[in-house]
C-alpha cells in the first residue's frame, strides 16, 4: 500500500473546498461553510499565500489532507504551525494516513525550529481525542477560544 504526502496545488483548489465540505459534514458544521474554489485559490496560492495544504494520495486516490499556517508565539519569540483543518476521508481511515499528515508537519517544524504544532479538536469527537492522546498531544484546558463574527465583528471595527 502507497501513501504519498505532497504540497497542494493550484489544481487542487476544488478538491481542497471538497475536502473542507465533508469535514464540515462529520463535524456537523456544513451550515458554516461559504468558501469557495476561488476563495482557497486566492488564500492559498495567490501572490502572497497566507495558508498552506498537503493532500494525502493513498495508492494514487486523493484520501485526506492537511490545511494549516504559520502562527507565532511571543512566549517562545517564535513562529509555530496551526493545524485548522485535517480530514481523512472515512474509507481510508485506519491507514495511518492521519499520523502521516501529522508526522508532516512536525518534520516541517522541527526542520524550520518552530517550537509548536497546535489545533483544536471539538470536545464531542471521541476518535479524534484519542487518537491525538496517542501521539503525545495534550490538551490545553485552561484556555478557552473566544470568537468574535458577523455583526458583533463589524460593531467593534466601528468602535
Amino acid at each position: 500500500m502507497t501513501l504519498t504526502i505532497r504540497k497542494a496545488e493550484e489544481r487542487d483548489a476544488s478538491l481542497i473546498v471538497a475536502f473542507i465540505k465533508e469535514l464540515a459534514e462529520y463535524e456537523r458544521l456544513v451550515h458554516e461553510v461559504d468558501a469557495t474554489e476561488a476563495d482557497i485559490a486566492k488564500a492559498l496560492f495567490g501572490s502572497n499565500p497566507r495558508a498552506f495544504a498537503d493532500i494525502a494520495e493513498w495508492e494514487g486516490r486523493s484520501a485526506g489532507f492537511a490545511l494549516w499556517f504559520y502562527n507565532f508565539s511571543t512566549f517562545r519569540g517564535r513562529h509555530g504551525i496551526y493545524l485548522e483543518d485535517l480530514f481523512v476521508r472515512p474509507e481510508f481511515r485506519s491507514n495511518g494516513i492521519g499520523k502521516a499528515l501529522l508526522r508532516h508537519l512536525a518534520q516541517r517544524c522541527v526542520a524550520e525550529g518552530l517550537p509548536r504544532l497546535e489545533w483544536w479538536v471539538l470536545d464531542w469527537n471521541e476518535p479524534a481525542l484519542k487518537f491525538y492522546r496517542s501521539i503525545g498531544a495534550v490538551p490545553m484546558d485552561e484556555w478557552t477560544v473566544q470568537r468574535v463574527t458577523g455583526e458583533a465583528l463589524s460593531k467593534l471595527a466601528e468602535a
